[in-house]
């Protein structure tokens, strides 16, 4: 007799969940080693194109199960928020690389490394916690301490922004280095707030199914 097996199967969410928080690491990897280096930029670029590719085919898959599953581990929207917000922080992270390298810009400074470091750190935090999604039930204080953890890098990161641009306003007499550079700025410091936005739908996922 035939069965309708009505149980979720949340184990592609996860794993695609978690595949996408590698890549994202990957893209903010990238972007410090150029930011520091500053060589081989023509290289580091594909490879930055390609990590963001890579991120939109995992996006693409997972509103694809989305859209196909009769049940899902967690709320629908806060799957898709989820997804998007991944996302989106490997884009931006992208878009900063592409902005540098677009505007021809010279080395970049003492700010600009602190802002890699800071998403390098934010995003590898986002990696650690999203296995404990899983079981996110089982994972609350877990999940809430690794949060918290993100919204004060996410306040660092907002530091070294204002920090920058004073700095930036002060010191230039260059409207158009001024400009460039604000951009970029504003792409780095958008990738945190991309993070803490990752960190509230967790938080949120937890709280809901404590």
């Amino acid at each position: 007799m035939f069965k309708l097996n009505l149980m979720p199967r949340g184990d592609k969410f996860f794993d695609l969940f978690e595949v996408s928080t590698k890549n994202m690491v990957k893209a903010a990897e990238n972007l410090k080693e150029l930011i520091y280096t500053w060589d081989c930029i023509d290289q580091k670029l594909e490879e930055m194109d390609r990590i963001e590719h890579q991120g939109d085919t995992i996006t693409h898959e997972i509103m694809f199960q989305l859209n196909r599953s009769f049940i899902t581990p967690f709320d629908r929207e806060d799957i898709g928020v989820l997804a998007h917000s991944l996302d989106d922080v490997t884009d931006l992270i992208q878009a900063t690389a592409d902005t540098m390298v677009l505007y021809k810009v010279r080395e970049p400074g003492k700010r600009a490394r602190e802002l890699a470091d800071i998403l390098v750190q934010i995003t590898t935090e986002v990696e650690h916690v999203m296995p404990s999604l899983r079981r996110h039930n089982a994972n609350l204080e877990k999940i809430l301490n690794s949060c918290v953890e993100i919204n004060r890098l996410e306040n660092v990161a907002d530091k070294v922004y204002r920090t920058a641009l004073k700095e930036l306003f002060e010191d230039s007499n260059d409207i158009t280095d001024i400009i460039k550079w604000r951009e970029i700025y504003e792409h780095m410091e958008s990738a945190t707030d991309m993070c803490e936005d990752v960190a509230n739908v967790l938080e949120g996922v937890a709280l809901k199914h404590a």
